[in-house]
């Protein structure tokens, strides 16, 4: 008995590990993209017109989500930034499901584990569901009810001092903020969203004159780091628990909650167990990706999987979020919403399929368990130039080639100034990104003084905090 425990979760982790390393490259050069996107695509002007209740704004909302990538609970903020601004409810809703599904690193994970009429269902689905939500909101809520809670959510943010990160629309911290020349107190969430914003503001020249020189790529490699670290713990927990519900969820289980069978009622009762199982999962982002492998590999109808990957909008710690911003009545109604666009596109999504003769066949292939994961193929040489990509980017960004200061925390490496924490030890003066940094230092000096503060050939003294 002890012994089948341990091969079963060796097992698990081994189809874990191993769908992650076959997505790996994808997701890695989908978050270069993105962050490339983030960088040189101006998204002010777009932001401008989310306002507009019709089809242009909701197009363009469509757009900028898409170009806005990130997690779930990074998504939900900056929506909320845009909806304090004045952005139309129906653009805000658009812009946040978006920004999590209509991106270039989910469309090629899903493309890479699922195949590829999974990506097809999944774009199309994307716009027929935000077409579907946006009629559904204007046919059951009344205007003045979101008016309301714009204003009742403006004036507890001045109540309690609360104002947002203007580069991503996160709650901004006083620890973090900045005076512009113009005598405006700006607040930021983090370094390193000051930093990008910073570098907007010092910018200079087009996207092409920036990616020919070293600071332009210090911008994409501050922006990728940043793409990381809002998905990271989603992605590794989806795949990791993606191994453990193929090995250790039984048949049973699957048949006892979705439906088996052919008919129209088996698709309906499936894409709404989809979104629901995908509710109760708490895994979002592109975490739920590989949980969708584990679902298809149950035997679980097209329907109920791709409606499972289209709801990571309603996991309950999300919910939880729109409680906070909104309240319960709003979060109640955005849930209901959600829910019932998700399971009706997927509903929709298997029955078009079906007419077309294109749903993938789940008999054809090998399962999980029988795949090799870790060979010498096209895999494996993606994924040595994309980890070679993905650490020449990081490099840049840890050595601050190109980023502005002139002054070296000897303790993690990045470029700062004189606004900085300081130190003297020794006759020299050191200056530190943050806190933490000089924490450090101060515990163990003789590890890190051996740096030399100030950078070679630095002439720069702007204000700059990096994370």
């Amino acid at each position: 008995m002890q012994a089948a425990l341990v091969d079963g979760i060796l097992e698990s982790l081994r189809i874990g590990v191993g769908f992650l390393w076959t997505a790996a490259w994808a997701i890695i050069m989908g978050l270069m993209v993105t962050s490339l996107v983030q960088v040189y695509v101006s998204k002010e002007r777009m932001a401008q017109v989310l306002g507009d209740d019709d089809l242009g704004g909701l197009t363009k909302a469509t757009v900028f989500g898409a170009a806005s990538s990130g997690c779930s609970f990074g998504a939900v903020a900056i929506g909320k930034g845009l909806f304090k601004k004045g952005a139309h409810a129906v653009n805000v809703l658009a812009f946040m499901f978006a920004s999590t599904n209509l991106i270039v690193e989910l469309g090629l994970m899903i493309l890479i584990l699922l195949g590829w009429e999974f990506l097809v269902a999944e774009l199309l689905g994307g716009v027929i569901l935000i077409a579907v939500m946006a009629l559904l909101v204007h046919l059951t809520l009344p205007e003045n009810l979101f008016d309301e809670i714009r204003q009742e959510l403006n004036h507890r943010d001045q109540e309690h001092g609360v104002t947002e990160d203007p580069t991503c629309g996160m709650e901004g911290k006083a620890e973090y903020s900045l005076t512009t020349d113009g005598g405006e107190t700006l607040k930021f969430c983090s370094e390193g969203c000051m930093e990008t914003y910073q570098q907007e503001a010092a910018s200079s020249g087009g996207w092409r004159d920036e990616l020919m020189s070293w600071g332009g790529w210090y911008k994409v490699g501050n922006q990728y780091r940043k793409e990381w670290s809002m998905i990271w713990k989603d992605v590794i927990a989806g795949f990791l628990i993606s191994g453990f519900v193929i090995v250790f969820v039984p048949q049973w289980v699957w048949n006892a909650l979705f439906l088996q069978g052919e008919g129209l009622l088996v698709s309906a009762e499936n894409a709404i167990m989809g979104v629901a199982i995908a509710v109760l999962s708490f895994v979002g982002s592109m975490g739920n990706v590989p949980f969708a492998v584990a679902l298809w590999g149950g035997g679980i109808s097209f329907a109920g999987v791709i409606a499972f990957v289209y709801a990571d909008l309603i996991t309950v710690p999300v919910l939880n979020v729109y409680r906070k911003y909104y309240g319960w009545k709003v979060m109640l109604y955005i849930l209901g919403i959600f829910f019932v666009t998700m399971a009706f596109t997927g509903f929709l999504m298997e029955e078009l399929f079906n007419a077309l003769g294109i749903v993938p066949n789940l008999a054809g292939g090998q399962t999980a368990s029988e795949q090799t994961y870790f060979e010498v193929n096209y895999t494996f040489y993606l994924n040595v130039i994309a980890f070679a990509l993905s650490g020449f980017l990081l490099y840049i960004y840890r050595r601050g080639l190109g980023a502005p200061g002139q002054y070296r925390d000897p303790v993690c490496g990045m470029r700062t100034d004189e606004s900085g924490p300081s130190i003297t030890h020794d006759g020299e003066t050191y200056y530190f990104c943050s806190k933490r940094c000089k924490r450090s230092f101060e515990e163990e000096p003789a590890e890190f003084a051996h740096q030399h503060p100030e950078v070679a050939g630095a002439g720069s003294s702007q204000s700059h905090e990096h994370h």
